[in-house]
């Protein structure tokens, strides 16, 4: 196919999006073409609001309309348990199975060294100044179960550990070993919430 800048332009943008290869990128920049030109513009308007209306709430680090979340505004949430999760999206994954009403903290990613990311990339001062401050009552880990999660999870372990009157509790198996959340059906984030074991 020759080349067309303006083309190959919005294929190169939608090829960064997470999970887009170049061809699924054509496919997409194909498809944007053939639509009417007010579904394209619906689109762009919406991507544009998105990232002029959305941030990151100061308290979890979720997605916000404001400074903070539906959640950690929710006077009805269980102020007193915590999970903590890798990015944002999961906890759409957990808040999905309609049953856990607590608390979150978004960790911002996870530990990785092969990746240059170490605790102090990542909001751990943050999650104890909240645990201290809330006084809650048990951490429940959610990280994904593959090595580098797993890594995170040992480390949120050890820094919560002198903390007292706290509980520290992780997702019990069934989440596939390798796999992440975003991957797992509702009953399976459900089962694994709500047979934590004790970390």
């Amino acid at each position: 196919m020759q080349n067309i800048q303006v083309f190959d332009d919005c294929v190169h943008e939608l090829s960064r999006l997470p999970g887009v290869g170049r061809k699924t990128a054509v496919r997409l920049a194909l498809h944007i073409l053939k639509i009417k030109p007010e579904q394209a513009y619906k689109l762009s308007d919406a991507i544009k609001k998105l990232k002029d209306n959305i941030k990151f709430c100061k308290e979890c680090g979720s997605i916000a309309e404001g400074d903070v979340c539906k959640v950690c505004s929710d006077s009805h949430r269980n102020k007193e348990i915590i999970c903590i999760v890798e990015e944002a999206k999961d906890v759409f994954f957990i808040e999905n199975t309609g049953r856990f009403n607590g608390l979150y903290h978004v960790l911002g990613g996870k530990i990785s060294p092969l990746d240059g990311i170490g605790p102090s990339d990542l909001s751990f001062n943050k999650l104890i100044e909240r645990v201290e401050k809330l006084y809650i009552k048990e951490v429940i880990i959610a990280t994904n179960p593959d090595a580098d999660g797993e890594t995170t999870a040992s480390y949120i372990g050890k820094i919560l550990q002198n903390v007292s009157n706290l509980k520290v509790t992780k997702l019990a198996s069934g989440i596939p070993i390798g796999s992440h959340l975003e991957y797992a059906d509702e009953i399976t984030v459900l089962r694994a919430l709500e047979n934590r074991v004790n970390l």
